[in-house]
């Protein structure tokens, strides 16, 4: 993992200096763009990663689906993680890549403000989300279903500058 910005010693900001949990203050932070991308995987049977690659699952078109899902998600993720800030997101968006070979879906979910705090926690959230919608979708076809990898990829804006995942 690549940092080009804070050499700061890591800490948990989440805890205060008593190792109680609090919501980081950004009252003093300055507004700036900020973008997250996370990714991950979502691992199926032959059998049901033909039934979604054809759009012939019974409960709808998987994809588009699992698109607005992860949307929703992000623009929710204040109400979902305890800790996170609510976000006026200017963008977020899920992309997906299809496998057949290895009967893999990949998902990019990118997310961006002009804000205090960054968009990581929505970025993932969208991530997850989308590959959960995937799996409820497909499950009839494949309980067995396995999300993997989920993580973020990129992010940049704020004090701590861009980082990229090797």
């Amino acid at each position: 993992m690549t940092q080009t910005s804070s050499t700061a010693e890591p800490t948990l900001s989440h805890l205060d200096e008593s190792g109680q949990v609090r919501m980081v203050d950004v009252s003093n932070k300055t507004s700036t763009m900020r973008c997250a991308i996370a990714q991950g995987v979502v691992r199926m049977s032959k059998q049901a990663y033909v039934l979604l690659s054809a759009h012939e699952n019974g409960k709808g078109e998987v994809l588009n689906t699992a698109r607005v899902a992860g949307i929703l998600a992000a623009k929710r993720c204040a109400e979902l993680i305890p800790l996170c800030h609510s976000l006026p997101l200017s963008f977020a968006g899920v992309e997906f890549s299809l496998d057949d070979a290895n009967h893999t879906i990949t998902i990019k979910a990118t997310c961006r403000t002009d804000h205090k705090t960054g968009v990581e926690m929505e970025a993932m959230t969208a991530c997850s989300v989308a590959a959960l919608t995937i799996y409820d979708m497909c499950k009839a076809a494949d309980k067995g279903i396995i999300l993997e990898q989920i993580k973020l990829s990129f992010k940049s804006g704020g004090k701590s500058g861009e980082w990229h995942a090797n």
